[in-house]
Parts: structure tokens; sequence; C-alpha cells
């Protein structure tokens, strides 16, 4: 079996890894540099913290357990920490933290509470505002190395037969034998399936291949997909569990330097006017890091605007189009905690015309008998939204 995945963030890569892995004939298409998308530009915070919805929270939990597997056999730079996560709280956040540990204890997620003179043994030079009123610790939770996991898992499926292409895919037809990707530059590919892991860029696919995959996709000031990332390169501070403060959140980055995220910066984010290094958002990353691990040297904060994929309603899309296509659609919010093991379902799906119990809640069939609200989610705000 011949198939075609588009898109190499984490969602497209760890598919065709998988497919490939499972004898399939596997070919994989972007016209983008690795990591370029969504995927390249996240927090990858593996958690199920603010997932309550039952089915979305198992999704992630399993998601989480996957992880721990892949860094057990993929070969290269072990990429997964399971370092812990701590969410501190002040008096106004704190009633809201009480009540998300009472919700996750009663779904089985670990917690506890923490003293602030333990937060430095789990999270390294990290300094406890004196605000702080509430600390969770959620011990299951971790991070990723994005960028290194990427390069391991596409030089696994290279090595073991995938197919690289480069260039822009327009459309999917499946009214032929085969179903054809057209390519831009005047290009036919042709498989027997193709896998749409395209992320943001979803919907315009799927819009131009005639079905549908909502999804929130306006990018500008204010909008619901819309982020800030800034990389810190110190020499002086070492951090080393996901830290979540009111003002910041931290982890552990690749080469040695700290990401953070201040969310509620990200509505005054203008995507067509980007913030500058030197500008007032660097200026207020720093003031903000100086004041959660004392270090008032940080080199450098480089920003990025990142931007994340997001469902109309929120909640994973993952499987055929419709009920007799041969194009597997393949896109979610939280696609770092998601990514490897949406890629293993997918792959059997695929291979086997399997149905994978985790994803039955999560068809893009769905949306056939629902309308489906786009626009209507807020910026990333809270813990889980980004």
């Amino acid at each position: 079996m011949h198939i075609i995945v588009i898109g190499s963030g984490l969602l497209g890569l760890s598919t065709a890894d998988n497919l490939v892995m499972s004898g399939a004939d596997v070919t994989l298409v972007d016209a983008r540099d690795l990591g370029a998308g969504t995927s390249g530009t996240s927090f990858a915070w593996t958690n199920a913290n603010g997932k309550l919805d039952p089915a979305y929270h198992e999704l992630n939990i399993a998601g989480m357990k996957e992880h721990s597997r892949l860094a057990d056999t993929l070969p290269g730079p072990r990429t997964y920490h399971r370092s812990s996560g701590l969410q501190m709280a002040d008096a106004r956040q704190a009633p809201k933290l009480e009540e998300k540990i009472a919700r996750l204890s009663e779904l089985g997620y670990p917690s506890e509470l923490l003293s602030a003179d333990r937060v430095g043994e789990i999270a390294g030079d990290i300094s406890v505002p004196e605000n702080i009123e509430l600390i969770a610790h959620f011990p299951s939770e971790g991070y990723v190395l994005t960028e290194q996991l990427l390069h391991n898992l596409r030089a696994h499926a290279v090595e073991h037969g995938a197919k690289l292409v480069r260039g822009t895919v327009t459309e999917v037809d499946e009214g032929g034998d085969q179903v054809e990707v057209h390519l831009g530059d005047g290009r036919v590919l042709s498989a027997d399936r193709v896998v749409l892991a395209t992320g943001r860029w979803t919907q315009a696919l799927a819009q131009a291949s005639g079905f549908e995959t909502p999804m929130n996709d306006e990018i500008g000031r204010g909008s619901a997909v819309t982020g800030l990332l800034g990389y810190v390169r110190t020499n002086s501070t070492r951090v080393k569990a996901v830290v979540h403060t009111p003002e910041l959140n931290l982890r552990p980055g690749e080469d040695g330097t700290i990401v953070v995220q201040a969310l509620d910066l990200n509505p005054r984010v203008d995507p067509a006017a980007p913030p500058t290094n030197e500008g007032p958002f660097a200026k207020e990353m720093a003031e903000r890091f100086t004041a959660v691990t004392n270090d008032s040297t940080p080199n450098l904060i480089d920003l990025r605007v990142s931007y994340r994929s997001l469902p109309a309603d929120g909640f994973t899309i993952a499987g055929f189009a419709a009920g007799l296509s041969r194009t597997y659609c393949l896109v979610t919010h939280s696609g770092i905690t998601l990514g490897p093991l949406l890629g293993r379902l997918a792959a059997e799906e695929l291979v086997d015309d399997s149905q994978q119990d985790l994803l039955e809640n999560f068809r893009p069939t769905r949306f056939e008998y629902a309308t489906a609200t786009v626009g209507h989610l807020s910026p990333p705000l809270q813990l889980g939204d980004q």
C-alpha cells in the first residue's frame, strides 16, 4: 500500500514513521522546512492538566504514556523528559487551582500540594513570588525537545524507506482509481491513501479538495490561535521542570535555552508587526524572568510568534474525511502531547482498516451533524490553552 503523508510536523512525521515500520510505501510531502509550522513553536508541555472532558482526558493520558514508550525505542538523542510540572497560584487563582486538583484527582491524575521549600529541589533555580498562596505538583507531566524529536523521527522514517518530496500541495483528488495529490508546480503524485497532517493549514486544503475540517484559522491580533514564546539564553539559571507562575511559564529548552511564555501578552501580539528581540515584549518577559529566577543577566530573549492548530470545537480530528473517503484527516490542539500517539493510531487504522477506540469521539464526520462554530474561542490565556 502506498500512502502519501502531507505535512512534516510531529503528527505527519509520527504517522509516516509508524506507517513505514508497518510495511507501507510512504511518501512525505511538505513545502516548509522541518519544524516551520506549529510543532516548531510550541511550549511542548506534555500534560492532561486542563483537559477535563473524559474522552479527551483519556486521549491525552494515553499520549503522555506514548511519549515514554517512544523515548525508549526511537534512536537518537532523548527528547522526552518526564520532569513533572508545577503550578503556582496567587490569592485570585488559588480557588480555581484547588478545584482543578480535586477534579483531576477524581480522574486519577497524579497531583499533590507542595511547600515552597521543595520548589528548588524539583524545578531548579526558581524563586517563589511572595504573593503565591498555593503550589501544585503534577509528577506525571513533562516536556519535549521538539526540534530534536522531529529530526529523530524523520531520520528513522527515511532510514526505513520513507521518501521525501518538497512541494506545496494545492489539492487532493479522490476521483480516480488512486488518490491524486496535486502540487503547485504541476506535479501530480498518486497513492492508495492520503493523510492530511497539515496543522493550521488543514481547512484551506480540505476545502480545496472538496471536504470540510472546520478550524479556527484566523491569524491576527487577539485571535484564538496566536501566541508568543521566548527563548532565553543565560548561564546563571537552571530550570529542571515545567513551571507555571501567574506571570510567566518556563521549561528547559534545547541547547541550554529556557523557553518562556506569558499568556496574558498573547492578545497584544500582532503577527503583522511581530515583536522584536529589543522591543517592549522582550523587555517585559526579561523583567518577569528576573522576578521568577533572580537572574538579572539573560543574554538574549529570542521571540517567536506561534500559531496553534485549533479545530473548530477545540478537539482532535482523526479519521477519514467521509465514509468511503481515502483521505485521512489528522489535526489537533495539544499536538506535542498527542503527536506520537495519534501517529501510531492513525497508522494502524490506515494499514489494518481497524477502528481505534480512543479515536471514536474525534472523527471528522462529527461536523456533518452539527454546525461548528468557528472563531468563538478566545486567545490562549489560561493553562492548557496554549
